[in-house]
C-alpha cells in the first residue's frame, strides 16, 4: 500500500523487545539489507532488524508503515516470504505525482540505511476457500504475491490474472513464472486491458475474488461482480475512492467512553482532530481512510462511513469507524476511546 495525503505526526521510534516484537502503534528501526530493481520504476526493499531479532509474524495481505524523511509515512504491502521471521520485503513504485515518499526510496535510500517501520496490519486478509481468482493491476501485485503462495501451499484451486502497462513495468514476473499456466500475464501494449467478462462474466460458486490495483480497475471489477454471491469480492485500494458529500453539514457530538470526555466535531474538523484536541491520542497514518490504523469501535450512534476499507456488510454493522475521515449521521456517537 502507498497512501497518505497529509504527513501524520512522526511515530515514536522505539527499540524492539527481546523477541524482536513491538507494540502496535510503535515504530522500530529496520535496516535496508537489499534494494533490487524488479521492474521499470519499481524497487523491492528487504528490511531486517539491525540486531538480527525476529520480526512480528504477518499474514497475506498485510502492510507496514515506512517512516521516511521528516516523518513522512507511507504504507506498503508485504510481498516477501511470510515464513521468514527475520526479513520483510516491500515493493515501491516511483510515483511522479507523489509527495516525495517514493522518490526518496528510489533516489536516496541505500543498502545499510535504517527506516522506521510500524505494523504489520492487515485490512485485506485471505479467507479460507477452495477456489480463488486473483486480479492484479500494476503494483497491485504486491499483496497478491503472498496470497498466491499461500493458496498454492494449501492446495487450493487458484488463478492469477496480472495486468500492467508494459511487460517491463510489471514486477515479480520471474517469481510468478514458476506457477506455470495458473498465471495469466496481460501487458496492455500487447494484449489490451484485462478481459473482465471472460473471468467474471458468470459467477463461479465457492470462488473468492481478490483484486488490487488502480481505482478504475477496482471499480470495473466491482461492477462485474455485482451478480456474484455476497462477500465473493475483496479489494484493496492504494488511494481513497471519491466520496459524496458528508451525510450532515452540522456539528455533532462524540462521547469518549473510556476517558469520559465529550467533544463537538465542527463541519471543518475531523473526528480524529477533535479527539486529539481533547487530549486522547489515537494512532493514525494515512489520513485518507485507507490504511486502517485509526480504526475505532463504535458503541452508540450511526457513523457516516467515508473510508475505502469496509465492505457493505461491515458498514451496515456500524460497530467500527475510521476517525480520520468518517463522520456521523446521528447527532451523537459514543466511541470506545
Amino acid at each position: 500500500m502507498r497512501i497518505g495525503a497529509h504527513p501524520p505526526r512522526p511515530p515514536v521510534i522505539v527499540p524492539a523487545t527481546d523477541d524482536g516484537r513491538w507494540h502496535v502503534g510503535q515504530t522500530v528501526r529496520l535496516r535496508v539489507t537489499a534494494k533490487e530493481r524488479v521492474a521499470q520504476d519499481v524497487v523491492a526493499l528487504t528490511l531486517e532488524h539491525p540486531d538480527g531479532a525476529r520480526l512480528p509474524d504477518w499474514t497475506p495481505g498485510a502492510h507496514v508503515d515506512l517512516v521516511l524523511l521528516d516523518g513522512l509515512t507511507r504504507q506498503y504491502s508485504l510481498c516477501g516470504d511470510r515464513f521468514d521471521p527475520f526479513t520483510y520485503r516491500v515493493g515501491v513504485l516511483r510515483e511522479p505525482g507523489g509527495r516525495g515518499g517514493s522518490a526518496h526510496v528510489h533516489d536516496a535510500l541505500r543498502v545499510g540505511d535504517e527506516v522506521g517501520v510500524g505494523g504489520p496490519r492487515n485490512n485485506f486478509p485471505l479467507v479460507p476457500s477452495r477456489r480463488y481468482l486473483f486480479l492484479a493491476g500494476g503494483i497491485g501485485i504486491t499483496p497478491l504475491l503472498p496470497m498466491v503462495h499461500q493458496a498454492q501451499l494449501l492446495g487450493a484451486d487458484w488463478t492469477l490474472v496480472y495486468g500492467g502497462r508494459t511487460r517491463a513495468s510489471m514486477a515479480f514476473l520471474d517469481e510468478l513464472a514458476g506457477y506455470g499456466d495458473r498465471v495469466h500475464v496481460v501487458p496492455q501494449d500487447e494484449r489490451g486491458l484485462l478481459d473482465l467478462p471472460r473471468w467474471l462474466g458468470a459467477p463461479v460458486p465457492g470462488t473468492r475474488v481478490y483484486c488490487c490495483g488502480p481505482g478504475p480497475l477496482l471499480d470495473a471489477v466491482g461492477v462485474a461482480c455485482a451478480t456474484w454471491p455476497p462477500h465473493s469480492l475483496r479489494t484493496e485500494r492504494f488511494v481513497a475512492r471519491e466520496q459524496a458529500a458528508p451525510a450532515r453539514s452540522t456539528p455533532f457530538e462524540v462521547r469518549l467512553a473510556r476517558s469520559g470526555a465529550t467533544v463537538t466535531v465542527a463541519p471543518d474538523r475531523t473526528v480524529l482532530e477533535a479527539v486529539r484536541g481533547a487530549g486522547v491520542e489515537v494512532l493514525s497514518s494515512c489520513r485518507q481512510g485507507t490504511c486502517g490504523t485509526c480504526g475505532t469501535d463504535v458503541l452508540e450512534g450511526l457513523p457516516d462511513h467515508r473510508d475505502s476499507i469496509l465492505d457493505d456488510a461491515e458498514r451496515e454493522a456500524n460497530d467500527c469507524m475510521f476517525v480520520c475521515v468518517s463522520r456521523a449521521r446521528s447527532d451523537r456517537l459514543v466511541l470506545d476511546l
